[in-house]
């Protein structure tokens, strides 16, 4: 029988879970594809830090309660690389509201293509001197992060280094018990 919360069925991650508190406040636009894969790490970044919101991306629809708060903001920003982007350290203020969107890239691309209040919105990208540990997808480019990794490393470049630090083993822990929990395994 799987756990309730996390659905793991051989080894149970509910406990080692850290909350982190954020500094800024994070948005996750998902694809609607993204919300139906095992392998999503949006939703798991949300249950472990503070100050995020949640919202399902239409083409043709709009999240209406997202768009009042992009209006309200005055340092919303869509963390996308592009050739508009500016690196996100440059670009750090007290009163921030990233949106990431979650999704493959290909996905993603379509996304702020197809939604002109997405590409209205500053840019800005990580620096990213690591390659990601995310092993749960296939054909994984180099420099990519997987949500989960994104928001980590939005909490370094803020100077919350023990908090990313927390994230980050939390992740390592997370990778492990998922292969072993997908091959019918338990961890010692």
């Amino acid at each position: 029988m799987s756990c309730e919360r996390c659905g793991f069925i051989h080894n149970c991650v509910c406990e080692a879970k850290p909350l982190v508190e954020s500094p800024f406040e994070l948005v996750l636009l998902y694809h609607p594809n993204e919300l139906r894969r095992a392998t999503n790490t949006g939703k798991l970044l949300a249950s472990c830090l503070t100050q995020v919101s949640q919202y399902e991306w239409s083409r043709t629809a709009p999240p209406v309660e997202l768009l009042e708060r992009i209006k309200q903001h005055d340092n919303a920003r869509l963390l996308f690389p592009s050739e508009n982007s500016a690196p996100l350290e440059g670009a750090l203020s007290t009163n921030s509201l990233y949106i990431v969107l979650d999704a493959t890239w290909q996905e993603a691309k379509k996304m702020l293509n197809k939604s002109p209040w997405l590409q209205e919105l500053a840019q800005v990208h990580l620096d990213s001197a690591s390659d990601s540990n995310y092993s749960l997808r296939r054909n994984q480019e180099a420099g990519n992060l997987c949500t989960f990794e994104v928001g980590s490393a939005i909490l370094a470049v803020h100077e919350e280094t023990s908090s990313a630090d927390k994230l980050n083993r939390f992740f390592q822990h997370y990778l492990k018990v998922f292969q072993a929990d997908r091959s019918g395994h338990t961890l010692n």
